[in-house]
């Protein structure tokens, strides 16, 4: 009570020593002259506040001594107690409510929840608005799991909205799951996956993102919901699993421990399918990659595939799920980091995260695969070691292109051996004699006079001949370009080493590596998909969190 006080400014007034003697005494009819007294100060309150803001100013000075300047929060009209108290933050609301009636009333406002519903957690549905027009998120998740379904049937099992309100909203179901919104990392073994919290209207719904269809990196991102929270009583929410083809039904959600929490089909039976497994595969293959295993002449592919089938198939009654960040922005990075979608052979299509750290930018795996697991850093690229490229007949020749990037590869090599060594041998080279021959990490050194211009003079890019792309439509033109490695392995990430390759940049949102040992290229496309409650706290708590990616499937 003496918290409250101070928060209200109430202090020791005669109101605050009249409720005390009636908690002492239980006087009833000391409440209700106290009740009265309140009402009657601040209608004067009101009444003298009104008449000053009217009046001229002499008049105003006339009616505030009269009827005495506001000495607490609780002198203030009802109207400026709303919209101050819509500016508090929605946890500390329930404990103003117990310091006196008036609070109390004015926090049954509604204006004040949902500014607190809109601001804190991203709501934008009106309830009322919903009830009348009979909009239900509902409604629109059940006809995204199975089409077929007619929206009709379910009109009757939508929730009482006219018994809704945004304080029991906040109460029972925004603030008790707030740990749970934002990016989290499915712990699938080594595919990994990106899941993405919010709130939608009245639900919170997980929805798993998964790539386009290989190889349209381009495309816009897939989304699956797999849970969905939702207020199906007044006081009450209610966990359904989203998974399967048969509608919504029982789940369950457990926290863990801080920033971990696990989900748990009630009713496995919606997942299974009249036609069997042999049915559930083939509608699987349709999802995941758009066509059938008929289409899929490679028979690699088609094991790689059945593979994933088979190892996705044991997490669909519980899952456990890690939160990640997106990277930090700094205004010296060499473009906004991000989420990407990448080309990645037989494997299809993955989903990576480029951040930077000073002279590097990494690309780690959110989703992998058998060879590289989910949380490995896939791509190491060196922002200090540019690369220039030849012109486009000698691009076309990966011959040439090596040369390049193994001259800098050595000289990285050399300086990670014998750093003293190296910085002579460079300081050597520096005074060298005049009219030599540039070496291949000389012309690497030599592109980064050129490279501030090549962020706004695009250079002609083309592939190496013998260079294999799941993309045939890259682009043409590139910016810069850098040293880097990527990492290989082994299936079931055995022997893992890191290759020498090329970084490409083509502009803000497309970038492309070329690995020259496997002469292949993967081609990375920007995720646009507004992903909020997702931003790293600092970069301490970012690179913490890149550290204990890899270690979960290390």
């Amino acid at each position: 009570m003496a918290v409250c006080a101070r928060l209200c400014g109430v202090g020791q007034s005669r109101r605050c020593r009249r409720r005390q003697r009636h908690d002492q005494h239980g006087s009833d009819s000391e409440m209700d002259m106290d009740e009265e007294e309140g009402e009657r100060i601040v209608g004067e309150a009101r009444g003298g506040w009104h008449q000053s803001r009217t009046a001229g100013p002499s008049e105003a000075a006339a009616a505030a001594r009269v009827a005495g300047s506001p000495q607490s929060l609780v002198d203030l009209p009802p109207e400026l107690l709303v919209e101050i108290f819509s500016s508090l933050p929605g946890t500390v609301l329930p404990n103003l409510a117990l310091v006196c009636k008036k609070f109390r009333q004015i926090l049954s406002t509604e204006t004040i929840w949902r500014r607190r519903c809109t601001e804190e957690f991203g709501m934008r549905d009106d309830l009322r608005k919903m009830e009348v027009m009979g909009v239900s998120s509902r409604e629109l998740y059940v006809k995204r799991v199975n089409p077929r379904v007619k929206s009709g049937r379910f009109m009757k099992l939508l929730p009482d909205y006219e018994h809704m309100d945004y304080r029991d909203v906040y109460a029972h179901l925004l603030h008790p799951y707030r740990h749970i919104l934002g990016l989290w990392q499915p712990d699938i073994g080594p595919y990994g996956g990106l899941l993405n919290v919010v709130v939608d209207g009245l639900f919170i719904i997980g929805w798993m993102y998964l790539p386009p269809h290989d190889p349209r990196v381009e495309d816009p991102m897939r989304r699956r919901p797999l849970f969905r929270i939702h207020m199906w009583e007044s006081k009450k929410a209610t966990v359904e699993c989203m998974y399967g083809h048969k509608g919504p039904h029982k789940g369950d959600i457990q926290t863990v421990k801080k920033d971990e929490f696990s989900t748990k089909c009630n009713q496995t039976d919606h997942h299974r399918m009249p036609g069997g497994r042999q049915e559930e595969f083939r509608t699987w293959l349709e999802e995941e990659w758009g066509r059938t295993l008929e289409d899929i002449f490679h028979e690699h592919m088609q094991e790689l595939i059945l593979m994933k089938f088979i190892y996705t198939s044991q997490y669909d009654n519980c899952l456990t799920y890690r939160r990640i960040y997106l990277p930090p922005c700094l205004p010296s990075d060499l473009l906004q980091p991000g989420l990407f979608k990448g080309t990645y052979g037989s494997h299809g299509l993955e989903i990576i995260m480029l951040s930077f750290h000073g002279s590097r930018a990494k690309a780690t795996k959110l989703t992998g695969d058998p060879n590289v697991p989910a949380g490995q850093l896939t791509l190491d690229i060196d922002l200090s070691r540019p690369v220039q490229l030849p012109d486009l007949e000698h691009q076309r020749s990966i011959e040439e292109l090596s040369r390049l990037v193994m001259g800098v590869h050595e000289e990285v090599q050399r300086g990670s051996q014998d750093p003293a060594a190296a910085s002579a041998e460079a300081e050597e080279c520096s005074t060298g004699a005049e009219g030599s021959e540039n070496t291949p990490a000389d012309e690497a050194e030599e592109a980064g006079a050129g490279a501030t211009s090549s962020r706004t003079e695009p250079q002609p890019f083309v592939l190496p001949l013998g260079v294999m792309a799941r993309n045939e439509v890259y682009p043409r033109t590139c910016k810069m370009c850098f040293y880097g490695t990527g990492l290989i392995a082994g299936h079931g990430f055995t022997s893992p080493e890191r290759t020498p390759g090329l970084f490409v940049l083509f502009d803000d949102d497309r970038f492309g590596f070329i690995w020259l040992e496997l002469k292949s290229f993967s081609l990375y496309s920007r995720l646009t998909d507004q992903l909020e409650h997702a931003q790293a706290p600092n970069m301490e708590r970012f690179e913490a969190m890149l550290r204990n990616m890899q270690s979960w499937t290390s």
